[in-house]
């Protein structure tokens, strides 16, 4: 079989625990006869007219789905600005549209993410912010684990006097399959520093945020 050695990142990088190591990845093409047994496996013939080309779209829209796995959340995180006039309130970044796979049955999860933190002596752009919510999504993810990589890739790159992360979503595990429950969101959060030991602090994250449902509804 035709399989090289690709590099692939520790999801738990930014907590500080990463290591590079060393994966098998299939190539392009055992990746889509896997999904020609899978169109088998499901009922389908993968050689009719209209499944043709159904592989070849299934792998790349995989490649961009889970490119997480390619990208560094923290080096996005590396360009920081200290010269910011003594600013030391919160900075949030609410409502960041995400889209991820649960890594139980690679069903959607659909949502959004509010990250905030306190400052200590620099900051970051924020499309940064929004780029490191944006690469743990594409990873087949756990919205719990999700929320704290978020939060800890943040700390410790910044290393600020807090940080907070709600994340808000939809599993398609549950609303497509399963219970049947569509509409339902699950709120995961995770608070560190002044965030979660101060209660006026995580008081003041919480009400910037709002409520985010009542918002968009």
């Amino acid at each position: 079989m035709n399989k090289h050695d690709v590099k692939s990142f520790d999801t738990d990088r930014s907590a500080g625990e990463a290591e590079a190591r060393e994966i098998l990845r299939p190539s392009e093409e055992e990746a889509m006869a896997a999904v020609r047994t899978l169109l088998r496996w499901a009922g389908d013939d993968p050689e009719r007219e209209g499944l043709l080309d159904t592989p070849g779209r299934v792998v790349r829209a995989y490649r961009e789905w889970f490119r997480g796995y390619d990208e560094d959340p923290v080096a996005y995180m590396q360009r920081t600005f200290e010269e910011v006039e003594g600013y030391d309130e919160l900075v949030v970044l609410r409502d960041i549209r995400f889209e991820s796979y649960c890594e139980h049955h690679l069903a959607p999860i659909i949502g959004h993410a509010h990250v905030g933190y306190l400052p200590k002596d620099r900051v970051v752009g924020i499309s940064k912010l929004a780029r490191v919510v944006e690469t743990y999504s594409k990873r087949l993810q756990v919205q719990e684990k999700m929320t704290a990589q978020i939060a800890k890739c943040i700390d410790d790159v910044l290393q600020p006097r807090g940080v907070a992360v709600v994340i808000e979503g939809e599993h398609h595990c549950m609303s497509t399959r399963g219970v049947y429950k569509p509409g339902v969101t699950m709120v995961t959060s995770t608070m560190l520093g002044v965030m979660r030991n101060n209660p006026t602090t995580r008081k003041e994250f919480l009400d910037l945020i709002g409520n985010p449902v009542n918002r968009r509804s």
